[in-house]
């Protein structure tokens, strides 16, 4: 019910955005391109606009609900960060939760984190910022050896931040890689959970795509982030991120 909710909103939303900037177009013969642009300058059409204006009522009471509070900005950097921190260890807990099977570790990018969680109050509109994608929580299944690599990209692109494990970094390279406290084992395999986006190879992690399984966790990433939070505060504990080292970086 709650994955449908967030899908109607954000389709809503960018009905919304579209409308905002659109008008009336006359096809004509003389156009070099059949390109239209759409600037804020173009007026709104006023019977669409009153279409839609229930739905941006309720579009604007949704986004401004307040769902936790944070005590501090947690903001994102290389390597490993409050906000990547905070995703990472959300994921891993909400799909374990959901999973039949163990997971090992949790990952996802920097890239797909769009702005930190401000300080104070903390609206479902901040989340939908934060995470604006579609994004699906799976698990992948790895062999050691495309975990390794997995690593290996991590230490030298900087932008993965991990729950559940740690590594050095040392010529651009992962080494001493932990996960669960026990030393990694190139000749295990590995249970990851990561968004579809990733297992599909974005972000430069085509190593994803050798996976020997992929299974779907049964929630949208930007959910899994609204809940942990609702939960945080249900149990009246602010938003916060475990900030201990995860990563090592020799000179």
């Amino acid at each position: 019910m709650k994955q449908n909710l967030t899908k109607s909103v954000a389709g809503l939303l960018l009905l919304l955005s579209f409308v905002a900037c659109q008008r009336t177009w006359v096809a004509s013969p003389t156009l070099e391109t059949t390109d239209v642009p759409v600037a804020k300058y173009i007026p709104e059409d006023p019977k669409l606009a009153e279409q839609i204006e229930p739905y941006k009522k309720e579009v604007t009471t949704k986004m401004s609900e307040i769902i936790g509070n944070a005590p501090v900005v947690l903001g994102k950097a290389d390597y490993q960060s409050p906000l990547g921190n905070f995703v990472v260890d959300l994921m891993l807990e909400e799909a374990r939760e959901r999973y039949k099977g163990p997971i090992d570790l949790a990952t996802t990018t920097n890239g797909g984190l769009r702005v930190p969680i401000p300080l104070g109050a903390v609206s479902v509109g901040n989340i939908f910022e934060l995470m604006p994608f579609e994004n699906e929580l799976v698990v992948l299944t790895l062999k050691g050896q495309d975990v390794q690599e997995f690593f290996n990209i991590a230490a030298e692109a900087k932008y993965a931040p991990i729950a559940n494990a740690t590594y050095t970094v040392k010529d651009e390279k992962a080494i001493n890689i932990k996960i669960g406290d026990k030393p990694f084992d190139p000749t295990q395999n590995y249970n990851i959970v990561t968004s579809d986006y990733l297992a599909g190879g974005g972000d430069n992690l085509g190593v994803f795509k050798r996976a020997i399984k992929s299974e779907k966790v049964g929630i949208m990433m930007r959910d899994a982030i609204m809940e942990h939070i609702r939960e945080l505060t249900a149990k009246g504990q602010p938003i916060g991120a475990d900030t201990t080292q995860r990563v090592i970086i020799l000179p």
